[in-house]
């Protein structure tokens, strides 16, 4: 067997392992970051169970750390006193992301980790089969249900040669994302393999994990090796190693062959990941700010390289740099070895260890600005500013093009970006609070912000809907429900959130939904790519979305769609798509046989056609629409 099919096969419940069927895997550990977290422990709730089930359950505060409100310190004393409750460990506003947090302290070679966040994949730099999931799902699986997917496809990645100075793991995902888009991953696991991935330190492997995201994987591993355990035993932890590799007569669905020797440095330009051009096409570009953190690249060797290339310069007066650490672990090193007065002297400003940019959380660009980042999205309005442009690099990239004011590679400073991993990190865990074994006096406290999760009917058998909006293809979860620092502290209550549904799309979208009193959404291929945010599922079925129909759908957001009942239908034809215009009403009668039978009757209403349409649904979640959703499911199983 491939590493893939090693690790599902020691979680598999139901299912067998034939690509596209459904299984259903145990999950060891769950993550949650506050944006998605304080849902997820509200759904929990909804479920009645005293203490999460499975062997590790982290809450980490990362993404709503702007304090501008009473809301997100709301969310944050919410979550702390959540976790205390029902057995969860929390992890401080301040000690770091959750991806690079959980990667350095409690990722474990061979355990299944699932995430409320789409870059849970990056523990499979540590060998881990790290899947990310819509909040709800992870509800379950701390309430002990397994995670229920379609079997991925197995794509190997041979890597070859080894890296130059000045050109890193991010060139690596960027040239995958080159070569097969967005959507060239979705239903699909890459396994990297090769010689050259052992020339690949674990935060390296990490990134690259991480992105695999953009490719709208499944999910993405690494083998568990000798870096892997050099990594583990650096963190303390070299008794959670253990090794992991494919057989060598392992079978794979696709090959794809990278000769780590020949890559150049990368960047991807607006507004997608994979709109990936050598840095050299557009180097001399005038950027305007230079962003270096986020759960992409903040490791510390990735800030360590970036302070090398800082040191006795000075940023260009016309660019303003930010760097925000990973977690409080890099942090501190970086104050004590001097890396940290590297970086200020030279004008950078430095962040917190969170999110922060990269979620929209503050440093907005200024208006019409070039901005450079490390992060792994680049959508449109992501980082605030809807007439920006964010392009996507390694730091090494951004750290030189910072110094330059344009965009350029970091060739000239390759003389001193041979850095060594660390033999052992500054291991210091007080900032990650363990729960009481007793919890019989814990209050859980909510803020006035905090409302209950909304209740839902099951399916009706017939409705009628305008099409309140058509969208063309690659529509993000950003775009359905923005991120940002003034829409994040929302998304404990659903009522105020769906004021902002496709706000940077349509500004009318939520007054013309709201005077229709329901709608469908009509979108293109790879809907609802992105961001693991069940909101964008949530708030669309409390204001009165009835289906989503479109050529094709991303795989977390298709499954939120089933997990609120909402109906995710697919055209049978791209002429029907362009044939249905927005505002057309469509009908729809005899659905709940429709469901089971996997197909429908569309009627269009205002032009006189009709026109058919399926579903790629098990039958368990066929069973999950019809009764409105897995809350609703739930109930009826027990």
């Amino acid at each position: 067997m491939n590493i893939i099919q090693k690790l599902i096969s020691t979680h598999l419940v139901e299912g067998q392992m034939i690509p596209g069927s459904e299984i259903a895997v145990r999950i060891d550990q769950t993550l949650t970051q506050d944006a998605t977290g304080t849902m997820a422990y509200l759904e929990f709730e909804a479920m009645n169970i005293p203490k999460v089930k499975t062997e590790l359950s982290v809450s980490y505060v990362d993404h709503n750390t702007i304090q501008i409100g009473f809301e997100n310190a709301d969310d944050h004393r919410f979550l702390k006193t959540v976790a205390a409750k029902h057995g969860i460990v929390y992890s401080r506003p301040g000690n770091g992301i959750c991806h690079q947090v959980h990667l350095e302290r409690f990722g474990v070679p061979g355990k299944s980790l699932l995430g409320s966040d789409s870059h849970t994949p990056t523990c499979g730099g540590l060998g881990m089969l790290a899947i990310g999931a819509g909040g709800l799902d992870i509800a379950m699986a701390m309430a002990g249900r397994p995670f229920r997917l379609n079997m991925p496809k197995v794509v190997k990645v041979n890597l070859t040669g080894s890296l130059r100075g000045w050109v890193c793991a991010k060139d690596i995902i960027l040239e995958l994302l080159r070569r097969l888009s967005v959507k060239g991953g979705v239903g699909k696991a890459f396994e990297f393999s090769g010689p050259g991935v052992a020339t690949l330190s674990v935060p390296q492997r990490a990134t690259i994990t991480n992105m695999g995201a953009e490719l709208g994987a499944t999910t993405s591993v690494f083998p568990s090796d000798e870096q892997t355990r050099l990594f583990l035993r650096a963190q303390g932890r070299e008794a959670d190693y253990r090794p992991l590799s494919a057989d060598a007569d392992a079978q794979y669905d696709e090959v794809i062959d990278i000769d780590l020797s020949a890559l150049n440095p990368e960047v991807a330009k607006p507004h997608q990941p994979d709109q990936v051009v050598e840095v050299e096409q557009l180097k001399g570009m005038k950027i305007d700010q230079v962003f270096i953190g986020s759960c992409t690249n903040s490791s510390y060797v990735d800030m360590v390289r970036v302070a090398k290339i800082l040191k006795g310069h000075l940023v260009h007066p016309d660019v303003s740099l930010s760097i925000a650490p990973g977690s409080r672990q890099v942090f501190e090193m970086l104050a004590a070895e001097g890396y940290l007065a590297d970086m200020i002297s030279a004008g950078a400003r430095i962040l917190e260890c969170a999110c922060g940019p990269c979620a929209g959380s503050g440093q907005a660009p200024s208006t019409g600005a070039k901005s450079l980042r490390t992060s792994n999205r680049n959508f449109l309005g992501r980082c605030g500013t809807l007439d920006s442009e964010v392009y996507l690099a390694g730091a090494e990239t951004c750290a030189a093009s910072a110094i330059a004011g344009y965009l350029t590679d970091a060739e000239q400073y390759a003389c001193v970006l041979d850095i060594e991993m660390p033999s052992a990190f500054r291991v210091d865990d007080r900032m990650i609070i363990t729960p009481p074994a007793d919890s019989s006096d814990v209050t859980v406290l909510k803020g006035p912000n905090i409302k209950s999760l909304p209740e839902f009917n099951e399916l009706e058998d017939s409705f009628s809907a305008p099409v309140v909006i058509k969208t063309g293809d690659n529509i993000s979860t950003d775009h359905i429900i923005p991120a940002g620092a003034k829409v994040i502290p929302l998304r404990s209550n659903v009522p105020e959130i769906s004021k902002y549904l496709f706000s940077r799309v349509d500004p009318t979208f939520y007054d013309r939904l709201k005077a229709a009193g329901s709608g469908i959404i009509v979108g293109g291929e790879n809907y609802g790519q992105g961001s693991s945010r069940e909101h964008a599922a949530l708030a669309p079925k409390y204001m009165g979305i009835k289906a989503v129909l479109v050529l094709s759908f991303a795989r977390i957001h298709m499954q939120n769609l089933v997990n609120f009942g909402v109906l995710p239908l697919l055209f049978d034809s791209k002429e029907d798509y362009e044939k249905v215009r927005q505002d057309d009403v469509l009908s729809l009668s005899g659905v709940r046989s429709g469901v089971k039978n996997g197909s429908l009757t569309v009627n269009d209403e205002t032009q006189g056609f009709s026109f058919t349409v399926h579903m790629a649904l098990s039958e368990r979640q066929k069973q999950t629409i019809l009764t409105g959703g897995l809350l609703n499911a739930m109930e009826d199983r027990k």
